[in-house]
């Protein structure tokens, strides 16, 4: 076993060459117009887009901050304005049922030409009509019916009157018939004049009055006949004259319209109703001295009910429309009808129904957030139910859930044809795969994007044109060609590999917009390494409160770390905490006392619920390594404790797990271990150390405690040899690195960690399993032994103590 070599400075941070540019500033960087490094989730993209089949509406997952949003719109417009523009609609008043409306679909742009010619059309009908009903022609109709009627009538009371003369009867006419009085010698009898009579006179003038009175009441019957007849002709002349004025007018707009026959037919039936509700254009007396009209709702003038609702105009569209909808609640996906309050009195009609997202993306696409869809009550089911069943029915939210019921509008249904785009994270995109059986049927195109790329010529080149993108849409200052290759290393460091960039494009613009603002403030036409540099210090120190904190307590003595000399059982191990975005690495004291016993490895934090199961997971495998390693030939009897020293809000993960097997054998082999070097990784079984996250931060995190202590020139850190891809030091770092000043060691094995922590060769075993004396690991079972040796003896005495007794 070899004592691992420390890394150069060439592999502690990607570099990006910034001689591989063959431009000075992004001025003449041609701007990005493609996606970077999300070919698998374009590729699904376009294909979702394209297809026609059912069901292949598209889901898009990812991290936040990917360029989810941007791409979906930008690549469905890119699709959308190849296509067609699709239908107008409209509502319109079902004249027959009220409650109804009708739908009406035309040719985009024709929606609007339609509502303005029916606006005309009832500007018209205003004028027109009332015009008509005040011209000389038809007053002399109206009067020549009328005085017909008068003329008949006058002839049948004369008639009737004559015959009641000849009987003696005086026939006295009211507004609600007649009255017969006797009469004798020419003059009317008086009530006390007639009982004077004789009997026999008595009976046969009430004998005529009877007889006249049958022939008045038949008199009357064919008056009120007369006078039906004459309304009916008077009505029919009142048709007849107002479709002289609007018959032509809805002809005119029939044959223009000839082509759509739900429109066709809509102008018939506004014919009918014209003939039917005539009375309804003819100028009305207004109420001026009715004191109770102020609390009369106004009656809705009734040429209005002609209006065309245009919900959704394709006028300016261009292609097939893109909606994105912010606020997908139920009512802005499916559309309302609104209600209006007049003095207690709520009431609504077909003018007040308002259009939802998915009228106005209908024939194109929709793109939702699908948090905010699953989170607004009723919404992600409306959607589902427009889906399967290619129509939308308006309908009220309550009335969805049986919570209210109350009379309202029902709307035709529309039928849909839509391409929605959901947008979410990867947990939503599974929680609904999973538990949503509609949704596998519906969105059967899956876009995931990821959240790196490679870190190629080719992508570096890209990122170069999506800062000169961003330069130009946030108007920001250019960025010279170093500024761009700094640019790129952030963007490797995001990634936490040097062989990845990031796709997480929101937290570049974030830094590109910092470092502009850096630029103006120093005066400087174009943005610079020097502020690229700022920039990140800037954001790091508005973000690590929490880190200064933790360091002035190492500096007061309040956390304890050693950062020089040698000691037996102790190590510096090395922990990752993060504050929202921000991470840092915090060293902690890890030690171990080992003593003869039974009971194995005890981790304190899991005796005191402290420790997390990943956590617990690693410390068991020192178990199963000790176990491999030493105990072949007698058996294991040791009881090792081990903590994390000052440590009491818990702890989890595996990455100490070598640091603690580490402090394990310095306690067991009686070695000091150096304490001016750092440990993470994990270990398994087989003493085989495995690769960690947050390996940058680490390092920089012991290297800061270093620096605030006084570095000696020996101080560094210990990991994976699988992390060395991962890291992407500071400039103090790596330029302490440089200068001699700190180290970092990569590692294979426990036996390669060992040697460098204690400076003493692990030592490797001959064929008969004897590790060479005064290495690590014959240290260690010697020790090992000398426990079990000792508990055998403990075992003997005590049995011979027992015999002793039993004599």
């Amino acid at each position: 076993m070899t004592i691992s070599q420390e890394l150069p400075v060439e592999k502690l941070r990607f570099n990006c060459d910034e001689t591989a540019f063959t431009f000075d500033t992004t001025e003449t960087v041609p701007p990005l117009e493609v996606m970077i490094g999300q070919e698998r989730a374009v590729k699904a993209v376009e294909f979702g887009l394209f297809t026609k089949n059912p069901g292949y509406n598209i889901f898009m997952s990812g991290l936040v901050g990917t360029g989810k949003i941007t791409y979906a719109e930008a690549a469905v417009k890119k699709v959308a304005s190849t296509q067609e523009r699709p239908y107008d609609w409209c509502y319109v008043n079902n004249l027959e049922t009220p409650g109804q409306p009708i739908a009406l679909a035309l040719p985009s742009g024709m929606g609007y030409i339609f509502k303005q010619d029916m606006q005309e059309l009832i500007e018209d009908l205003k004028t027109d009509i009332p015009k008509v009903f005040s011209s000389e022609d038809y007053e002399q109709a109206k009067a020549g019916l009328v005085k017909q009627y008068q003329e008949q009538r006058a002839v049948m009371v004369e008639e009737f009157t004559q015959y009641a003369e000849t009987q003696g009867i005086s026939p006295q006419w009211s507004s609600t018939g007649f009255v017969g009085l006797p009469m004798m010698d020419g003059k009317t009898l008086a009530p006390e004049d007639f009982q004077q009579l004789a009997k026999e006179q008595r009976d046969a003038i009430e004998k005529n009055l009877f007889a006249v009175h049958e022939k008045g009441m038949e008199v009357v019957r064919r008056i009120q006949l007369l006078e039906r007849a004459t309304r009916e002709e008077l009505k029919q002349l009142d048709i007849k004259i107002g479709l002289f004025a609007a018959g032509h007018l809805i002809d005119a707009l029939k044959e223009k319209y000839d082509g759509h026959k739900t429109v066709v037919d809509y102008l018939e039936a506004i014919r009918q109703d014209v003939s039917k509700n005539i009375n309804e254009f003819k100028p009305q007396q207004e109420e001026d001295n009715n004191p109770l009209a102020l609390l009369k709702r106004p009656a809705p003038d009734a040429k209005d009910k002609y209006n065309v609702n245009l919900l959704v105009d394709h006028r300016e569209t261009l292609g097939a429309p893109v909606v994105v909808e912010i606020n997908p609640t139920y009512y802005n996906l499916v559309g309302r009808a609104e209600y209006e309050n007049h003095m207690g009195v709520v009431s609504t009609d077909y003018t007040m129904i308002k259009p939802g997202a998915l009228h106005k993306a209908n024939g194109g696409y929709l793109i939702l957030n699908a948090r905010d869809v699953l989170t607004n009550v009723g919404a992600w089911e409306a959607l589902k139910r427009v889906l399967k069943t290619k129509k939308l029915q308006i309908e009220n939210l309550g009335e969805q859930y049986g919570v209210l019921a109350m009379a309202s509008l029902k709307p035709e249904p529309i039928p849909i044809d839509i391409k929605v785009v959901l947008i979410g994270n990867p947990n939503i995109y599974q929680l609904l795969y999973n538990y949503d059986e509609d949704f596998r049927k519906l969105f059967k195109a899956h876009a995931d994007f990821d959240v790196v790329m490679e870190n190629n010529a080719g992508n570096i080149q890209k990122l170069a044109g999506f800062i000169s993108s961003t330069v130009s849409r946030e108007k920001l200052k250019h960025f010279d060609k170093a500024a761009v290759a700094r640019v790129v290393e952030y963007s490797s460091r995001l990634t936490g590999t040097q062989t990845k960039l990031t796709t997480r494009f929101n937290d570049v613009v974030e830094l590109l917009c910092e470092a502009d603002v850096w630029a103006t403030m120093d005066n400087s036409q174009i943005v610079t390494a020097a502020h690229i540099k700022k920039a990140i210090e800037e954001k790091r120190y508005r973000a690590n409160k929490y880190e200064d904190r933790l360091q002035e307590m190492f500096a007061e003595g309040h956390l304890l770390i050693d950062t020089e000399g040698e000691k037996i059982g102790q190590v510096n191990g090395l922990a990752v905490l993060s504050v929202g975005e921000y991470m840092f690495g915090k060293p902690s004291r890890i030690t171990a006392n080992t003593y003869l016993g039974k009971s194995g490895v005890v981790n304190i934090e899991r005796e005191t619920k402290i420790s997390g199961t990943s956590h617990t997971k690693g410390v068991l495998i020192l178990s199963g390594y000790l176990g491999q390693k030493y105990a072949q030939k007698y058996p294991l009897t040791l009881t090792a404790s081990l903590t994390f020293e000052q440590l009491y809000d818990g702890v989890d993960g595996d990455s100490a797990s070598s640091t603690e097997l580490y402090a394990i054998l310095s306690s067991l082999a009686g070695l000091p271990i150096k304490q001016d070097i750092a440990v993470t990784g994990s270990v398994n079984q087989k003493g085989e150390i495995q690769p960690i996250g947050g390996a940058t931060e680490k390092i920089e995190g012991f290297f800061s405690v270093c620096k605030l202590k006084g570095l000696t020139g020996k101080q560094g850190v210990m990991i994976p040899h699988q992390n060395v891809s991962n890291l992407a030091l500071n400039d103090e770092v790596i330029e302490a690195v440089r200068q001699g000043e700190f180290h970092i060691y990569p590692v294979a094995s426990i036996d390669q960690g060992i040697e460098v922590l204690t400076g003493t060769p692990a030592g490797e075993p001959n064929p008969d399993g004897i590790y060479p004396p005064g290495t690590v690991n014959a240290l260690v079972g010697q020790k090992l032994k000398e426990y079990t040796d000792t508990l055998i003896k403990l075992g003997k005495a005590s049995e011979d103590k027992l015999d002793k007794k039993e004599e």
